[in-house]
């Protein structure tokens, strides 16, 4: 009996996704004895045998894998709580069923497991018709089935049943009204224990008040499954923040509290300390104030534990840990269960990366990864062999950021970040302020979103033809700006430190969100850079950020959400949120891609671009031709032509819309584009034609230089105002080859759509040669639609369009 009223608390494995490894399950055991908590759930639901293939028994093999883990737990004083999920399929009248079950329980019974749990979430209420002429509802079945199955194991003192209702939200009519409740308070046995995930499923607050309802419908204080750091529902949303919003006077009133927490293991260790820290604070004869649980003290100690954990040497995979060292216990060495590559999540957008065992801060050698890597080296030996020019700082830039200049300099204030080095604290605190909770930012997050929504809203003070605004406005603006830029600044720096930091454990699970959040940052950053000087005010009659801007969020997703909303109604989190308060950004798959196979801490930049810069992109693009001509020199006597065929136009007339890439080496991409294609072609013909023949005379006889010059009046061809209607813009991409991460790209590219859209476009094509199938296949995912193929033009080509 005494063991009965003992309070369950610690973790329950039930999120969907890949389940945790057998390594990763022993480093949790270690980490819950040692703060306190007593109670593992086993139930994840992509294991196979737990949910899908619930009928079959476990082999002979892992028999012996559960049975070690099983021993594991108990050696640390844990018990360890297996969990069924017949609901999808079982028919409850059957006999055959009832045995099939009675069997799976029995084998793991024999285990040495003493502690079962029957889960009937997140099925349907629908019964087949042989269940519905055996009993009188849905609730009487489940009931009558689990009562039948808790007797046939000898009545554990650890038994709990997962209702079908399991939260005051999925209660019909009301949690006191609700007829399968009612009935599951009369009819199930007294001694199970019955799961609540509270108001919500996932619930923002549990207090005593809004849990006596249904402890009194339920007949029995419930056990919390608690939802609050589960993450399988959002693939760009990670919660690093501290266990909160449990009233400390909860114990009384429950059986007991579990914790679902991250899909990704390394996310856990501050959510299941803290976890730790109010379980202990709850403890008799811990009743002053001094031992009462506070989220912020407890973060600040998780933190200050957590550190010591993030600059360990530990590979994918976690062989080992301090936590092995602070107890005495023994760590069982045989053979485990492990169904970690049972399945991924399915709805995953950003990547699952490969678990390599790491030896260093590189994967192991392989024929891909050797290839991939030697030509990225020598591309950047290439490059780092340019010769350079003085790197100048642009007017009105933020110091330290990173300018134009060829490659080979080090952009000022941007050192290289490879090698394993230590996060620091004030990093620790900004990755965990950005992924914080479901219902609630960190200060980071919160200080990200409120400049941004700010500078948005006022950027006609800076806009490009008011000339009314007091000096005062625009030096505040440009003030927070800059603000902004730091703290964006600091997310790429982030990045760059988990990627090189020594704990490899930690890079392969956080790795997608960092990488993520930075890539979201680099297109605010840039845009918040264009604002200044380059939108429309609402005078323009092309657009303006008035007409545009409405289209873009206007709160934070937590404002959104209020207390009676589900996170998931609002996609992303942080990213999500910045994502939305950009001009495009309800275009959610330029934001969503894959990162890379292997990660790299090379530091990024995009910015608008400088008159300086046209030097090194003349040279650029010069490099991409001699790449693609074999490496002949056509025009050795006119260096520029390329340049002024492929990049000049843009530059000279609409340079506002100008964006150029650089990596620690200098600039490694750019994109350009025209606002308004038909007004640009007439100023093409105006200005520009004329200073190009006076460049290249056709007198000299130079038929390459005649070619070029017969190539560059073709391209301001004219296009069909089919086409021009819906997509009055135009862009072009360019980047060197050896670009690792490929994504940069694809968040260039979106910067400049962020332009475009926030000055009136609604739409923007491209055009490529047919042979350019790598660019025309990036184009294509971008979601770009082919509109238009070369017979309409005066050369071959495909015109690809996307509507803003």
């Amino acid at each position: 009996m005494e063991e009965k009223k003992e309070f369950l608390c610690g973790v329950v494995e039930g999120f969907y996704g890949r389940p945790w490894s057998m390594d990763q399950r022993k480093v949790l055991f270690q980490w819950m004895q040692h703060w306190g908590l007593n109670t593992y759930l086993y139930g994840p639901k992509d294991d196979l045998k737990h949910r899908l293939l619930w009928r079959e028994v476990y082999s002979p093999e892992e028999e012996g894998q559960l049975r070690t883990l099983i021993v594991e737990a108990q050696s640390r004083g844990l018990r360890f709580v297996y969990a069924l999920s017949p609901g999808q399929d079982i028919v409850f009248s059957s006999s055959c069923d009832l045995t099939l079950l009675k069997r799976k329980l029995r084998q793991v019974s024999d285990l040495g497991c003493q502690a079962f749990a029957i889960l009937f979430d997140d099925i349907d209420h629908s019964m087949c018709q042989a269940d519905s002429e055996a009993f009188s509802s849905f609730a009487h079945a489940q009931v009558t089935v689990t009562n039948e199955i808790y007797r046939f194991l000898g009545e554990p003192p650890v038994f709990l049943f997962c209702p079908t209702e399991y939260c005051g939200s999925l209660c019909s009519p009301s949690i006191s009204k609700s007829p399968y409740l009612q009935t599951v308070g009369e009819d199930l046995l007294p001694n199970i224990t019955v799961i609540w995930t509270g108001s919500k499923v996932i619930s923002r607050k549990l207090s005593v008040d809004c849990l006596a309802e249904v402890e009194s419908v339920l007949q029995r204080p419930p056990l919390i499954w608690d939802n609050l750091h589960a993450n399988d529902y959002d693939s760009r949303r990670l919660f690093l923040g501290p266990f909160k919003g449990r009233d400390s006077q909860l114990r009384s009133h429950l059986r007991g509290l579990l914790l679902n927490p991250n899909c990704e293991f390394e996310a856990n260790y501050i959510p299941l300390h803290t976890l730790g820290s109010w379980y202990r604070a709850g403890e008799e004869g811990r009743k002053d104030e001094e031992y009462e649980y506070c989220p912020d003290r407890a973060l600040s100690a998780a933190l200050h534990d957590w550190m010591e954990e993030l600059n360990q040497p530990l590979q994918a995979g976690r062989q080992s840990t301090r936590a092995d060292q602070r107890s005495s216990a023994p760590v069982s060495r045989c053979k485990t269960l492990d169904t970690s590559d049972n399945t991924l999540r399915g709805t995953c957008a950003v990547a699952r990366l490969p678990v390599f065992p790491l030896n260093s801060s590189s994967p192991p050698p392989s024929p891909t990864k050797v290839k991939g890597e030697r030509e990225g080296q020598d591309g950047e030996k290439k490059r780092s062999n340019q010769p350079s020019q003085p790197n100048h700082q642009p007017p009105g830039s933020r110091p330290g950021a990173p300018s134009g200049g060829s490659r080979g300099q080090k952009a000022q204030g941007r050192g290289p970040c490879s090698g394993k080095g230590l996060l620091s604290e004030s990093q620790v605190r900004l990755l965990v302020g950005l992924h914080y909770l479901p219902h609630e930012h960190g200060p980071s997050a919160q200080k990200l979103l409120q400049d941004l929504t700010w500078l948005k809203t006022n950027c006609h003070l800076v806009s490009t033809n008011n000339k009314k605004t007091p000096a005062q406005k625009v030096d505040e603006w440009r003030g927070r700006a800059s603000r902004f830029l730091s703290l964006c600044e600091d997310i790429a720096q982030l990045h760059c430190s988990v990627v090189g930091g020594a704990n490899r454990a930690v890079l392969y699970d956080l790795y997608p969100y960092v990488w993520d959040l930075r890539n979201t940052a680099l297109v605010a950053k840039a845009f918040i850079c264009w604002l200044d000087g380059r939108v429309l005010s609402d005078s323009s009659a092309l657009g303006s950020w008035k007409n545009c801007f409405h289209w873009c969020g206007k709160t934070t997703g937590a404002d959104l959400l209020g207390v009676e909303s589900e996170p998931w109604v609002f996609k992303g989190g942080v990213s999500g949120e910045v994502q939305m308060l950009l001009p495009i950004g309800s275009s959610s798959e330029l934001f969503t891609h894959p990162p890379p196979l292997f990660p790299t801490s090379r530091l990024y930049n995009i910015r608008p671009y400088h008159s300086k810069d046209k030097v090194e992109l003349y040279r650029m693009v010069r490099q991409l031709h001699l790449r693609t001509q074999g490496g002949q020199e056509s025009s050795a006597a006119h260096p520029d032509v390329i340049g002024d065929r492929c990049l000049g136009p843009c530059l000279a007339l609409c340079p506002e819309y100008s964006f150029i890439l650089e990596d620690e080496l200098g600039v490694c991409g750019c994109v350009l584009g025209i606002l308004d294609v038909r007004s640009f072609a007439k100023r093409c013909q105006a200005s520009w034609m004329p200073a190009m023949r006076d460049k290249y005379p056709p007198k000299g006889g130079n038929t390459q230089v005649n070619k070029r010059m017969s190539l560059l009046s073709s391209d301001q061809g004219e296009y069909p105002d089919s086409l021009l209607y819906h997509f009055p813009s135009q862009l072009r991409l360019d980047a060197l080859p050896e670009l690792v991460d490929i994504s940069v790209s694809r968040t260039l590219l979106t910067a400049l759509l962020t332009a475009l859209k926030a000055n009136g476009s609604q739409g923007v094509f491209c055009e490529v040669q047919p042979t350019d199938r790598q660019r025309l296949e990036f184009l294509t995912k971008l979601g770009f639609l082919e509109i238009l193929r070369g017979e309409a033009r005066s050369r071959e080509g495909v015109v690809l369009g996307r509507l803003l």
